[in-house]
């Protein structure tokens, strides 16, 4: 657990957004959910806009540790490893903590259409586990394996946000349908 002031506010924020959505995410309200005195986070984070930023940066760093060490594991070996891999990611996406970080994911890339900045940040980056998918991908045959990598991990994305808003869990078919039409 970390003690830094600005990652604890960071992911108090998180948890705030995640359980009360846009309108919650208060200076008042990440303070509580945080257990510190009042007015912590606007010393911290004089403005909203300044909270929102630092919670977007968390975020981004929390997923990108993730995914590279997702992309640290052995490659998959064949389609099967590779289904059963992206539906583990994909219910860590709707379970415990990953659950309140897909929340929090969606509300701030809605939040982005209005503010640029938290866009730039939330900008899909290259990393270990997209490297590895598109590697998979080029080593089978598929043409364009950088976009069918990209349309695939849109598709998952897609997936996870039906999942929260729908409720269930993922089948492992359906990741299959997915990356039998990446190979098409």
């Amino acid at each position: 657990m970390t003690t830094d002031r600005r990652t604890v506010l960071a992911d108090a924020a998180l948890d705030v957004l995640a359980r009360e959505g846009m309108r919650g995410l208060t200076h008042r309200a990440v303070d509580r959910a945080a257990d510190l005195p009042p007015g912590t986070t606007s010393a911290y984070y004089r403005t909203r806009q300044a909270l929102l930023t630092a919670l977007v940066r968390r975020l981004v760093a929390l997923d990108q540790a993730e995914l590279r060490q997702a992309g640290e594991a052995p490659p998959p070996r064949d389609v099967e490893e590779l289904v059963a891999g992206l539906a583990a990611f994909t219910e860590r996406r709707l379970t415990g903590d990953g659950r309140q970080r897909s929340l929090a994911r969606y509300a701030c890339a809605v939040e982005s259409a209005r503010h640029p900045e938290l866009r730039e940040i939330l900008v899909p980056r290259e990393n270990a586990a997209r490297t590895a998918l598109r590697d998979f991908l080029a080593a089978r045959g598929a043409t364009d394996a950088e976009g069918r990598t990209l349309t695939l991990l849109a598709c998952v994305d897609g997936l996870v946000f039906d999942r929260l808003l729908g409720g269930g869990g993922v089948l492992e078919e359906e990741i299959r349908g997915l990356v039998e039409a990446a190979l098409r």
